[in-house]
């Protein structure tokens, strides 16, 4: 299982840790991510996803998943995320 948030994509970065005496070693930074239950009010179900605690604060801010899903865009989406944005917009032309 990839490190990557399911919806906003943001995944490991890479730098540096660096000694007193300045000597530079590779290391990695990961983000913050958790095991999240989200419901969608659209479909009337909740969603398992892997968020990250950034990504969760922003869906929060935003009004909840579906409004977050219709907003966002597909290329930083994981594919379990792009199928339910579909869901939802099917969902809303038939209603």
């Amino acid at each position: 299982m990839s490190r990557i948030c399911e919806l906003t994509g943001k995944g490991r970065q890479v730098g540096h840790n660096v000694s007193h005496a300045n000597n530079k070693t590779k290391r990695t930074f990961l983000p913050n991510l958790q095991n999240v239950t989200l419901i969608s009010d659209a479909l009337g179900r909740s969603v398992k996803l892997r968020v990250s605690t950034h990504g969760l604060r922003s869906v929060e801010h935003v009004g909840g998943l579906d409004n977050w899903l219709a907003k966002a865009s597909d290329d930083k989406l994981s594919l379990k995320a792009r199928r339910l944005k579909r869901e939802i917009a099917k969902k809303a032309v038939a209603a």
